[in-house]
């Protein structure tokens, strides 16, 4: 004898793709928003730490502080997009290139 489930639940249905525990597009562009000030902010390391180098150092920019003013652009276009159509993959772009900035300036 073959017992069938009470419940006629069909585990192929996918009518509900939505992820449940994924953020609202209302908070990934407040996200994106205060990114914006963690740019400013990783901004301002990054100018520090290439004027120390320029005073402490040979004096001349090289390829990692060039990089990590493009990593600055770059994040500032990433924030752009996210509040344009916000998605999590833009926000967290746009923080860690914000926080490479330094790094690959202190790395010069």
């Amino acid at each position: 004898m073959t017992t069938t489930p009470t419940d006629h639940t069909d585990l192929t249905d996918h009518t509900d793709l939505a992820d449940p525990y994924a953020p609202s597009p209302r908070s990934l562009r407040v996200l994106a928003g205060c990114g914006f000030l963690l740019l400013a902010a990783c901004f301002v390391a990054t100018v520090v730490a290439v004027l120390r180098d320029a005073i402490e150092g040979d004096g001349a920019g090289e390829a990692f502080i060039t990089a990590g003013f493009w990593s600055l652009g770059l994040g500032a276009l990433a924030g752009v997009a996210a509040l344009i159509a916000p998605r999590k993959g833009l926000v967290i772009a746009q923080y860690v290139l914000a926080i490479m900035a330094p790094v690959l300036a202190l790395m010069d």
